[in-house]
This record gives C-alpha cells, sequence and structure tokens, in this order.
C-alpha cells in the first residue's frame, strides 16, 4: 500500500507493484547520478519538460532504492514499466513533486 503523504509513490515494474520513495539518501544519490549541481535543477528541468530518459532512469532507481530495493540502474533497462515510457516519466515527476512538497 503505498502512503502519499510519506512521498511514496507506486511504480509497476514487469507486472509486479513496487513502492517508491526519495529519501534524503536516494536524493543525494540522484544528484550524485546526474551530476547535477543541485536537485532543484534536476526539479527545474522536469517542470520545464527538459528531461531526459536518463533523467527519468535515475530518478526511479534512486526511489526505489529509497524505498528498500536493492537494483541497479542496469536491472531496469529492459524492465516493462507500468504505463510504459509515459507512465515512467509521470512516476519520475510525482516522486519529484512528493518529495518537495510541502506540509499543509
Amino acid at each position: 500500500m503505498v502512503n502519499p503523504m510519506r512521498g511514496e509513490v507506486a511504480i509497476t515494474l514487469d507486472g509486479q507493484p513496487h513502492v517508491a520513495r526519495l529519501t534524503l539518501g536516494a536524493l543525494a544519490e540522484l544528484e550524485a547520478d546526474l551530476g547535477s549541481e543541485s536537485l532543484l535543477a534536476v526539479v527545474e528541468r522536469f517542470e520545464g519538460g527538459g528531461f531526459t530518459s536518463r533523467d527519468v532512469l535515475a530518478v526511479l532507481v534512486a526511489g526505489l532504492r529509497g524505498a528498500g530495493w536493492q537494483g541497479t540502474a542496469a536491472d531496469l533497462m529492459s524492465v516493462e514499466f507500468g504505463g510504459g515510457p509515459m507512465g515512467a516519466a509521470r512516476a519520475a515527476a510525482e516522486l519529484l513533486a512528493r518529495a518537495f512538497r510541502l506540509e499543509p
């Protein structure tokens, strides 16, 4: 069960449901993996529609690992994402949005 209040997002990989969440450690891993000067730059790429498939993959790997998954980006290269490439992009964008959501 996914808890959006914890920043969790559901991701389906090869028909199997997974939970993803961008913890602080996962965000640090994401920043290093993308070689970005800041996470704000990553968020701005998604908001502006200038993200790449590598960006999407990196966000998904970081989110999955933040929720306890032990895989790597190489493990996702041949996986079928629920919703296809657009479903993967939506999940990545949702992970970033939930990670930076301010509490009401």
